[in-house]
Protein backbone atom coordinates (compact mmCIF):
# COMPACT_ATOMS: atom_id res chain seq x y z
CA UNK A 1 0.00 0.00 0.00
CA UNK A 2 1.59 3.38 -0.91
CA UNK A 3 0.14 6.13 1.56
CA UNK A 4 0.73 10.07 0.59
CA UNK A 5 -0.18 11.68 3.96
CA UNK A 6 1.25 10.13 6.60
CA UNK A 7 0.27 11.67 10.20
CA UNK A 8 2.40 11.36 13.12
CA UNK A 9 1.13 11.74 16.70
CA UNK A 10 4.26 13.53 18.38
CA UNK A 11 4.63 14.43 22.49
CA UNK A 12 7.48 14.80 25.13
CA UNK A 13 7.99 11.61 25.19
CA UNK A 14 10.73 9.33 24.33
CA UNK A 15 8.11 6.87 22.39
CA UNK A 16 8.17 9.65 19.93
CA UNK A 17 11.02 9.08 18.73
CA UNK A 18 10.10 5.97 17.32
CA UNK A 19 6.64 6.95 16.19
CA UNK A 20 8.88 10.03 14.16
CA UNK A 21 11.34 7.45 12.96
CA UNK A 22 8.56 4.76 11.86
CA UNK A 23 6.76 8.03 10.34
CA UNK A 24 9.74 9.69 8.52
CA UNK A 25 10.71 6.23 7.30
CA UNK A 26 6.60 5.30 5.79
CA UNK A 27 6.58 8.78 3.96
CA UNK A 28 10.68 8.36 2.81
CA UNK A 29 9.67 4.91 1.10
CA UNK A 30 6.04 6.31 -0.30
CA UNK A 31 7.18 9.90 -1.36
CA UNK A 32 3.87 11.23 1.14
CA UNK A 33 3.86 14.51 2.99
CA UNK A 34 4.44 14.13 6.74
CA UNK A 35 2.53 15.74 8.79
CA UNK A 36 3.56 16.06 12.80
CA UNK A 37 1.21 16.63 15.65
CA UNK A 38 0.45 17.67 18.89
CA UNK A 39 -1.86 17.71 21.11
CA UNK A 40 -2.02 20.07 24.20
CA UNK A 41 -4.41 18.62 26.85
CA UNK A 42 -5.11 18.46 30.09
CA UNK A 43 -2.32 15.75 31.03
CA UNK A 44 0.34 18.84 29.56
CA UNK A 45 -1.76 21.48 31.44
CA UNK A 46 -1.51 19.53 34.81
CA UNK A 47 1.64 20.91 36.16
CA UNK A 48 -0.21 24.40 35.41
CA UNK A 49 -0.54 26.10 39.33
CA UNK A 50 -3.43 25.23 40.80
CA UNK A 51 -5.32 28.60 42.74
CA UNK A 52 -8.21 28.75 45.54
CA UNK A 53 -11.36 29.36 43.91
CA UNK A 54 -12.37 31.76 46.67
CA UNK A 55 -9.76 34.37 44.40
CA UNK A 56 -13.76 35.45 43.00
CA UNK A 57 -13.27 38.18 40.46
CA UNK A 58 -10.61 40.39 42.62
CA UNK A 59 -7.60 42.03 41.35
CA UNK A 60 -5.54 38.51 42.28
CA UNK A 61 -8.11 36.49 39.48
CA UNK A 62 -6.73 38.67 36.98
CA UNK A 63 -3.03 37.88 37.69
CA UNK A 64 -4.09 33.90 38.29
CA UNK A 65 -5.34 34.00 35.13
CA UNK A 66 -2.56 36.21 33.13
CA UNK A 67 -0.45 33.52 35.14
CA UNK A 68 -1.59 30.78 33.47
CA UNK A 69 -2.22 32.16 29.90
CA UNK A 70 1.50 32.89 30.18
CA UNK A 71 2.19 29.14 31.28
CA UNK A 72 -0.04 28.16 28.15
CA UNK A 73 1.96 30.28 26.10
CA UNK A 74 5.71 28.82 27.13
CA UNK A 75 4.19 25.27 26.69
CA UNK A 76 2.79 26.55 23.54
CA UNK A 77 6.41 27.54 22.43
CA UNK A 78 8.31 24.45 23.83
CA UNK A 79 5.97 22.10 21.71
CA UNK A 80 6.24 24.20 18.81
CA UNK A 81 10.24 23.75 18.80
CA UNK A 82 9.89 20.04 19.57
CA UNK A 83 7.97 19.66 16.48
CA UNK A 84 10.21 22.15 14.63
CA UNK A 85 13.25 20.06 15.53
CA UNK A 86 11.45 16.93 14.10
CA UNK A 87 10.45 18.86 10.75
CA UNK A 88 14.20 19.78 10.16
CA UNK A 89 14.91 16.17 10.30
CA UNK A 90 12.50 15.34 7.82
CA UNK A 91 13.86 17.96 5.81
CA UNK A 92 16.97 16.37 5.87
CA UNK A 93 15.80 13.83 4.23
CA UNK A 94 13.67 15.52 1.70
CA UNK A 95 10.53 14.66 3.32
CA UNK A 96 7.66 17.25 2.98
CA UNK A 97 6.64 17.76 6.44
CA UNK A 98 4.29 20.39 8.49
CA UNK A 99 3.05 20.23 11.51
CA UNK A 100 0.20 21.30 13.92
CA UNK A 101 -0.52 21.22 17.76
CA UNK A 102 -4.58 21.94 19.28
CA UNK A 103 -5.43 22.44 22.61
CA UNK A 104 -8.11 19.24 22.90
CA UNK A 105 -8.21 15.31 24.05
CA UNK A 106 -4.88 13.62 22.57
CA UNK A 107 -7.20 10.73 21.18
CA UNK A 108 -10.09 13.37 19.82
CA UNK A 109 -7.65 15.84 18.55
CA UNK A 110 -5.80 13.53 16.54
CA UNK A 111 -8.66 11.73 14.66
CA UNK A 112 -10.27 15.14 14.62
CA UNK A 113 -6.87 16.01 12.95
CA UNK A 114 -6.75 13.55 10.63
CA UNK A 115 -10.04 13.60 9.05
CA UNK A 116 -9.57 17.39 8.73
CA UNK A 117 -6.35 16.77 6.91
CA UNK A 118 -7.34 13.79 5.12
CA UNK A 119 -4.24 11.42 6.37
CA UNK A 120 -4.04 7.99 5.05
CA UNK A 121 -2.48 7.32 7.74
CA UNK A 122 -2.12 7.80 11.25
CA UNK A 123 1.11 6.73 13.15
CA UNK A 124 0.87 6.31 17.10
CA UNK A 125 2.95 4.69 20.28
CA UNK A 126 1.54 2.65 22.85
CA UNK A 127 2.69 3.05 26.09
CA UNK A 128 1.44 -0.13 27.20
CA UNK A 129 -0.90 0.44 29.60
CA UNK A 130 -3.28 -2.38 30.33
CA UNK A 131 -6.43 -3.55 32.62
CA UNK A 132 -7.40 -1.29 35.04
CA UNK A 133 -4.96 1.24 34.37
CA UNK A 134 -5.58 1.53 30.72
CA UNK A 135 -9.89 1.56 31.96
CA UNK A 136 -9.03 4.63 34.42
CA UNK A 137 -6.24 6.61 32.15
CA UNK A 138 -7.60 5.63 29.02
CA UNK A 139 -5.59 4.78 25.92
CA UNK A 140 -5.09 7.78 23.02
CA UNK A 141 -4.14 4.21 20.82
CA UNK A 142 -7.09 2.64 21.63
CA UNK A 143 -9.09 5.69 21.23
CA UNK A 144 -7.45 6.10 17.42
CA UNK A 145 -7.87 2.62 16.87
CA UNK A 146 -12.05 2.98 17.16
CA UNK A 147 -12.29 6.31 15.74
CA UNK A 148 -10.01 7.33 13.69
CA UNK A 149 -11.34 7.97 9.79
CA UNK A 150 -8.44 6.16 8.48
CA UNK A 151 -5.53 3.19 9.31
CA UNK A 152 -3.16 3.75 11.57
CA UNK A 153 0.66 2.21 12.47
Amino acid sequence: MCFKRVLAAIDASSLSQLVFNQALEIAERDGAILKLFHSMNCDMLAGMPHYSSELGLSPQFVTVAQHNQHYIDQQSREVRDLLRRYCELAHAKNVPVEFESRLSDAGQGLCQAAADWRADLVVVGRRGRRGLTEALLGSVSNYVLHHAPVPFW
